[in-house]
């Protein structure tokens, strides 16, 4: 906020990350999940803003990774704004056919197993949790042979923990664990959080990736798992929507249809051509438009240069 006072000509550059509109598109998105103290949350959202509304008149230029989250801000910021992604290192995050992935000492997975994936930074809600586990009994039923393997973390990165306390994880595992069988139950993996290497040799190893937003900031973890050959079906919302395109690099299904979900996870298992043709298209789009060193790098190092510049800065598409 002062470093104006100090530096008066100084030129300051702002990641923007989430602008909290008053639509409250992700807020209330989920009827499951209204809107706490609704009289109060549009004051609420505006306090969120604070940061940005405290900087827009000090900032040069302002970056932003997603088309998406750049709707979010308001025209006054979007006119400094470049939409400039963080990357995807692509020669790093790619297919591996010998990667394996031990979950114990007695089960190490590969490429030759029937491994479906699912992975927050946290379980919950807003990233389609309990969307997962409510189509998870049915999921195992119909294909006794696939392993399940879910990352994340206890707590919460977005949103409110459970009214009754605990966590999201152990709400949902409490919700379907009585319609799930001891013998299915041993092929659902909860691994929580992992180093990064054996992250990557879980989406090099998954036969059909599962990924399920509001629509709220895109989790990275969808532009891996495309870059690294994973057959995905994700949910029909607009930040996905962005990065791919149902039937092309991927299929989308309704978030909150659970028989989609279920009957579109089974098409792809069914039909490794599907497979083979989605993969590739999801690597090829994201070596194409979110490279690190053909693309985003670039980009960075023109949008950190202009701010050197005396004149006004032109945003970077």
């Amino acid at each position: 906020m002062f470093l104006h006072d100090i530096w008066p000509k100084a030129r300051i550059g702002l990641y923007c990350e989430w602008y909290r509109e008053e639509a409250l598109a992700a807020e209330g998105f989920d009827p499951e999940f209204p809107v706490a103290e609704q009289e109060t949350a549009i004051q609420r959202l505006r306090f969120r803003n604070l940061n940005a509304a405290l900087h827009v008149d000090m900032a040069t230029a302002g970056i932003t990774p997603t088309r998406f989250q750049f709707a979010s801000y308001p025209k006054v910021w979007q006119d400094l704004t470049s939409v400039i992604h963080d990357e995807i290192d692509t020669r790093f995050v790619c297919q591996n056919p010998g990667a394996v992935l031990e979950i114990s000492g007695d089960l190490t997975l590969t490429r030759n197993d029937e491994v479906i994936s699912f992975i927050n930074r946290n379980l919950e809600p807003s990233r389609g949790y309990h969307q997962f586990m409510r189509v998870l009994p049915h999921l195992l039923r119909a294909r006794p042979q696939a392993q399940v393997v879910v990352l994340g973390g206890d707590a919460v990165s977005y949103g409110a923990a459970p009214a009754g306390g605990g966590s999201w994880k152990q709400l949902y595992i409490d919700e379907e664990r009585g319609d799930i069988s001891d013998a299915d139950w041993a092929r659902v993996h909860f691994l929580g959080r992992l180093p990064y290497g054996r992250f990557l040799s879980l989406l090099q190893i998954s036969r059909a990736h599962i990924y399920l937003t509001y629509p709220f900031v895109l989790s990275w973890s969808l532009m891996e798992a495309m870059s690294a050959g994973a057959a995905i079906v994700a949910s029909d919302t607009a930040p996905v929507r962005e990065v791919m395109r149902n039937g092309e690099t991927g299929v989308l299904v309704d978030f909150f249809d659970q028989d989609a979900l279920l009957s579109q996870l089974i098409r792809l298992l069914n039909d490794a051509g599907l497979r083979a043709r989605l993969s590739g298209a999801a690597r090829q789009h994201i070596r194409q438009h979110y490279d690190l060193k053909t693309i985003c790098l670039p980009q960075q190092l023109r949008w950190v240069d202009a701010l050197g510049h005396s004149g006004p800065q032109a945003p970077i598409a």
